[in-house]
């Protein structure tokens, strides 16, 4: 396990710097309105992550057993359903527009209907990927895949293209990482099918896919409601807020679950051992995703107008306010992988059911203040609500959700007391008139090493965790993966 973090990490590092230097250049290049636009028809485009595979992956991955004639089957139904899904979208795309208020998406959202055909096509190599556990090629294939797509959007956006250069950027990516994974695969799909096949894995997606199809809508009601009734800049404002935020902080949270999915799958009738990797793994999470979270809320004032532009000032309390969300989701990350290597297909789809109909409550009711009161209400219900998804994967291990609490109590401490020193120099650079971009140069220079500092104080197993991250990433070769998730 801790081998394929080494990959996590490795590859996350890299890519996250490619993707923030390329957001933040086509943000500066775009007006509110042209972002506002691309956010509106990726609402739809995010339907390609939910079909891409019919959550067959999933099953595939979580299985004990997979036949020659299991695989071939879900490669044909992943690609069918890509089509047929392409088809409507293609259709639908004028209607949808409408639906919108602006015409101006149509186009946007007949070409992003590829992309359901563009990534069916991979989607079943990857997931077979993940079983075999093979992390390195789950990693860096996409990364290219993503830089590809990060260059051809500044491109595009600096000669012009407008909510184009988003669109395509997008596109890149996902014709660049498909055709990547076809040359490194070494599987390729026979001409079979097996009815009996599909039933048995259907059986276990099918709850799976209506997870993927409930955290669709809560992850875009927002972005839809505020497009719908209040318009493309302030949709604008708020997507480069939830960008800003949320988005790195599942891409922090994404690559650890393609990690640990197969390895608690390995060893899913072993909850005492699951137990034991999942703490681990999210104090390693929480390490590294709540303190960027909780630094950016601080400094919000200071980093929109320097690093994204003054057209983004509207953005600055969305991105304060989202910066817990985004804490709170990153944590959670793992507790549906828990809950999948156990078999609880059914209890992810009801707790999801139950979150997402609070969040897109939330949102209606935000509406009447804003994006600010979206994001209020966002906030609120997911500290009420996400939680439980910790509470029912304690409960699937036998183990008291205190488990969680402590693994991460040390890290918050730390995180805290940063907040509160980096809060501190920066009311006492305002006040001495500091411009800005020194004020957030000096603030996160601050912010590093007392954070370090708590952590070596509050958190200090994190030292033995990056040791051992580095010393299993050097031996990788002599020992299994699941075995690693408990050593």
């Amino acid at each position: 396990m801790l081998g394929g973090l080494g990959w996590v990490v490795g590859s996350q590092v890299g890519l996250q710097i490619t993707r923030a230097i390329a957001a933040i250049a086509i943000a500066r290049l775009l007006t509110p309105e042209e972002y506002g636009l691309a956010a509106l028809a990726l609402v739809f485009a995010s339907l390609v992550l939910v079909f891409s595979d019919l959550a067959l992956g999933a099953a595939l991955i979580q299985r004990k057993e997979l036949s020659a004639v299991d695989r071939d089957t879900a490669f044909w139904a992943t690609l069918a359903s890509g089509v047929l899904f392409a088809v409507l979208g293609f259709v639908l795309a004028g209607p949808l527009a409408s639906l919108y208020g602006d015409a101006d998406a149509k186009p946007l959202l007949q070409v992003l209907s590829i992309g359901f055909v563009v990534n069916a096509l991979g989607a079943p190599q990857q997931s077979l990927m993940l079983r075999d556990m093979d992390f390195r090629r789950v990693e860096m294939l996409p990364t290219l895949g993503a830089i590809a797509g990060a260059v051809a959007g500044v491109v595009l956006a600096a000669n012009g293209a407008g909510a184009w250069a988003i669109i395509l950027q997008y596109g890149v990516a996902a014709l660049v990482t498909t055709a990547l994974v076809w040359v490194r695969s070494p599987w390729r799909p026979r001409f079979a099918f097996s009815g009996a096949s599909l039933r048995d894995l259907g059986g276990f997606s099918v709850y799976m896919l209506g997870h993927r199809l409930l955290y669709y809508f809560q992850t875009n009601g927002d972005r839809f409601l505020i497009g719908r009734f209040l318009g493309t800049a302030p949709l604008g404002a708020y997507a480069i807020a939830f960008n800003t935020i949320l988005q790195p902080a599942s891409k922090i949270g994404g690559p650890l679950q393609r990690v640990m999915s197969p390895a608690f799958c390995r060893i899913q009738d072993e909850p005492a051992r699951i137990a034991q990797a999942w703490a681990r793994v999210v104090r390693i999470l929480a390490a590294v995703s709540i303190a960027p979270l909780a630094v950016l809320a601080v400094v919000a004032p200071d980093f929109v107008p320097v690093v994204l532009g003054g057209q983004w000032e509207k953005a600055v309390p969305v991105i304060q306010i989202l910066a817990w969300v985004g804490i709170v989701q990153a944590l959670q990350s793992l507790s549906v992988d828990v809950l999948m290597a156990r078999d609880r297909a059914r209890t992810i789809f009801r707790v999801t059911v139950l979150i997402v109909g609070c969040h897109l409550a939330a949102f209606a009711l935000g509406l009447n203040w804003g994006i600010v009161g979206v994001s209020v209400a966002f906030a609120i219900s997911t500290t009420l609500v996400e939680p439980w998804q910790t509470v029912l994967a304690a409960r699937a291990l036998g183990v008291s959700p205190l488990v969680f609490l402590r693994a991460i109590s040390g890290v918050f401490q730390a995180a805290a007391g940063m907040c509160l020193v980096t809060l501190g120099v920066r009311m006492a650079l305002v006040d001495a008139g500091v411009h800005e971009a020194l004020r957030l140069v000096i603030c996160v220079g601050v912010a590093v090493p007392v954070y370090a500092a708590l952590c070596w104080w509050r958190a200090p197993e994190l030292a033995g965790e990056a040791r051992s991250l580095l010393g299993r990433r050097r031996a990788r070769t002599a020992t299994s993966p699941a075995a690693l998730a408990v050593e």
